[in-house]
């Protein structure tokens, strides 16, 4: 009986290729009836074992995809090939899923990544400008242009699954993920988060195997009350919200997403009213899938049921009853075994019901059909060279161009590409990692050359004339007085991600304010260029500056900021968020206390 099912679960899934290479398309009917088919073959280890996600750098041995039925690995900041490059990425991902395929009953993985501005993790690939940068050129149909290349990119490397479009709506910008919102108004991020998650699902394969996106991070993720967070700050910290103030504030974005099929969200590691995200019914269950009517599954974050307050048996009874249908184990914390082990028990135990365990496994399967999956899920490598293309690094400049905020002009700009000399200084002018920030090849980013791209400093040598003499200095120190001179100062934040940006308070360096200093003093002009992943306090010096402009956390192609300083384009770039004299009050912040309003752009 055993192998007559196995028959009928091989001839299903033959069946469904070649109806999904005829039409490329299946109704929600027979995407049902085959998860159906699947589900009802399969033992409680192999459900277990489909609601596994595991970083693939804490698999104890490959062969444990197979014996624990895995249904996910993932590939978090940094983890990487020995070799990162774009075919040693595809090998590996060909290499895990054709052990998969050795289970019994051959159920393919899903990989899932943090693609969140491009193919981040992949040396080479285009890295296109953190979302507050996207935020701030507020066009739809550039955000999905972005989003499309970014899955076509990822898709090339074999990966079925991006960690995007981050929705939140960041209100206190001390959090260090303030970047990763598109503005600190839901109703802009409800229009670009779904232009994110069309474009990101738009894209498929050779095979027809499509990408998957995840909304997150359900639900007010930008929104914790200050001291609250971890280290006593911001971030995983408490969204103090009614449930009207919830459903008329946070969740119309999350419902933009859902209507644009989002298959999957991602539950968050703050708390609402005090209760872990990751632990609600309310917020996961009730009102995500039974009111919203999301049909797709949820994913914890990393390590993110292990925040639930008790023991790591009952975070795992608490989570997947409140609606997690399959959890990020990572490896790094709780060994995937150790989990494994202990969920079969809550369902042995009778903790979690078998029709939690059945519903959260078709939701997985669903997904899997609905995407391709099961349509021969090994990759060739056809479409490798269209990682960092021409054409998609184009677009990455469109990008850069158009995310420029002019904040200040005393009639410098733009600048003529006939200067006889023109000083560039700064530590940010010709730095590829900060340019980058965080999440950019290494989980934390990184400094100087960290992948292929074009510096600041490089696009401005590319723009001006030949006879222009480019004076560079990082710290300024050897420029000689000229006060016929301009100065591009490039100054602002180094990489950070998560809670490593969480800070008191969101001043200058006083490394940046020396150099400006410096230059001034020796009569020059000096153009700002302010890279950040939120606003700063600028408010004591831009009196003293003569053109300033917030650049955000541009990328890799650094030429799209001189199409602005130079005039070739006009910029276009309005801010996401509302700039406050005191940026510590973050996007709340009194009308007469704001420096620059949201909207606000030269």
């Amino acid at each position: 009986m055993r192998y007559f099912k196995i028959l009928l679960l091989t001839l299903s899934i033959i069946n469904f290729s070649c109806d999904f290479q005829k039409t490329n398309k299946i109704s929600e009917s027979e995407i049902s009836s085959r998860a159906n088919e699947i589900l009802n073959m399969m033992t409680l280890e192999e459900k277990v074992g489909q609601m596994t996600q595991i970083d693939q750098r804490f698999l104890d041995t490959i062969t444990d995809l197979s014996t624990y039925h895995i249904g996910s690995l993932l590939s978090g900041g940094g983890s990487h090939p020995d070799v990162n490059e774009p075919q040693a990425w595809l090998d590996m991902y060909n290499k895990y899923q054709s052990e998969a395929l050795k289970s019994r009953l051959g159920i393919p993985l899903v990989y899932g990544i943090d693609a969140v501005h491009g193919h981040n993790n992949v040396y080479g690939a285009v890295i296109f400008p953190h979302n507050i940068g996207l935020g701030a050129t507020n066009n739809p149909e550039l955000v999905h242009k972005v989003s499309e290349i970014t899955s076509i990119e990822v898709a090339a490397t074999g990966i079925d699954w991006t960690f995007a479009p981050c929705l939140s709506s960041p209100e206190d910008y001390r959090w260090g993920r303030t970047y990763e919102g598109f503005s600190s108004d839901p109703s802009l991020v409800a229009n670009l988060g779904a232009a994110a998650v069309s474009g990101y699902q738009s894209v498929a394969n050779m095979n027809g195997k499509k990408v998957i996106a995840c909304a997150k991070h359900f639900v007010g993720d930008g929104n914790t009350e200050y001291g609250t967070g971890m280290n006593g700050l911001v971030d995983r910290g408490n969204t103090v919200l009614t449930i009207d103030e919830l459903k008329e504030k946070l969740l119309p974005k999350y419902q933009e997403a859902i209507d644009a099929d989002v298959q999957t969200i991602m539950a968050s590691y703050n708390s609402w009213n005090g209760v872990k995200c990751h632990g609600s019914r309310e917020l996961l269950t009730d009102i995500l899938k039974d009111e919203m009517g999301f049909t797709g599954f949820v994913i914890s974050d990393w390590q993110g049921i292990d925040e639930i307050p008790g023991d790591y048996k009952s975070d795992i009874e608490i989570s997947i009853n409140a609606g997690i249908d399959m959890v990020m184990v990572s490896g790094q914390g709780q060994p995937y075994k150790k989990f494994i082990k202990l969920l079969k028990e809550n369902v042995e135990e009778g903790l979690i019901p078998m029709s939690r365990i059945d519903d959260a496994v078709s939701r997985i399967l669903k997904v899997k059909i609905r995407n391709g999956l099961m349509d021969n899920p090994l990759v060739s490598n056809e479409n490798l060279t269209l990682i960092g293309s021409a054409e998609h690094r184009s677009v990455g400049r469109q990008a850069v161009r158009e995310s420029v905020v002019v904040l200040k002009d005393d009639n410098i700009l733009p600048l003529s590409k006939d200067l006889q000399t023109l000083v560039v200084a700064g530590k940010g002018a010709d730095n590829l990692g900060m340019q980058c920030g965080g999440w950019s090849i290494e989980w934390q980013g990184g400094q100087g050359d960290i992948t292929v791209g074009t510096t600041i400093l490089d696009g401005i040598k590319k723009t001006v004339s030949e006879s222009t003499e480019i004076i560079y200095s990082e710290d300024g120190s050897d420029v000689v007085p000229n006060p016929d001179n301009i100065a591009v100062v490039v100054i602002g934040e180094d990489p950070y991600t998560e809670w490593f940006g969480d800070k008191e308070n969101l001043d200058l360096n006083n490394d940046d304010i020396s150099l400006i200093k410096s230059l001034k003093d020796k009569g020059f002009k000096v153009a700002v260029l302010l890279i950040s992943g939120r606003p700063l306090n600028v408010a004591d010096h831009i009196d003293q500056w003569d053109a300033f402009a917030a650049i955000w956390l541009p990328g890799t192609e650094g030429d799209g900021v001189s199409d602005i300083l130079f005039g070739d384009f006009i910029s276009k770039g309005k801010l996401s968020f509302p700039w406050p004299i005191n940026t510590e009050d973050g996007s709340n912040a009194q009308k007469d206390n704001l420096l620059f309003d949201i909207g606000y752009g030269l």
